[in-house]
């Protein structure tokens, strides 16, 4: 949980970063593609994040409305990315201004329960981190790069002369 506003406002940036570094190597040949019936594409995963922000800034009382939830997959990656990465930017700018670091342990109506207005800022990035995850699979098994995002990835690894571990 966040008990400090400029922590949440570093680490939602730093994850900004990283969620549009897996965004950028998403190609359009491969958005669609489904690994599996049961697992979602990476263009629905990515969309789903997106949503997210929108979604959870509403319940929290950051937004006056989740203005994407009935808004389809965009028809390019780059607008998807694009939509992403302002609502991401709104959404850190809206705890700035409407919340303190004292009432980050106030409570707020969330999915049937009462979470901690810290507490939502942590979900907010676990639950991302935990989408970027099934993306970089998803990815490995299309064959697409990946890139590093809490150390190096294995074509970074190679890049900087390194074997690769297996």
């Amino acid at each position: 949980m966040y008990r400090e506003i400029d922590d949440f406002i570093k680490d939602w940036k730093y994850e900004t970063e990283s969620t549009l570094k897996i965004y950028a190597l998403i190609t359009e040949e491969t958005r669609s593609e489904k690994i599996n019936e049961n697992v979602r594409s990476l263009e629905r995963l990515a969309w789903h994040l997106t949503q997210t922000i929108s979604e959870m800034g509403q319940k929290a009382g950051l937004f006056e409305q989740d203005d994407l939830e009935h808004q389809s997959i965009p028809v390019t990656l780059d607008e998807l990315a694009a939509i992403y990465a302002r609502k991401s930017t709104a959404l850190g700018q809206a705890v700035v201004k409407k919340w303190t670091n004292s009432s980050l342990n106030e409570k707020v109506p969330m999915y049937g329960d009462e979470w901690e207005k810290g507490q939502v800022l942590r979900i907010l990035i676990s639950h991302q981190s935990h989408h970027r995850g099934q993306m970089t699979v998803i990815m490995r098994m299309l064959g697409l790069p990946v890139p590093g995002l809490y150390g190096p990835s294995k074509e970074e690894w190679v890049q900087m002369g390194i074997p690769a571990m297996d």
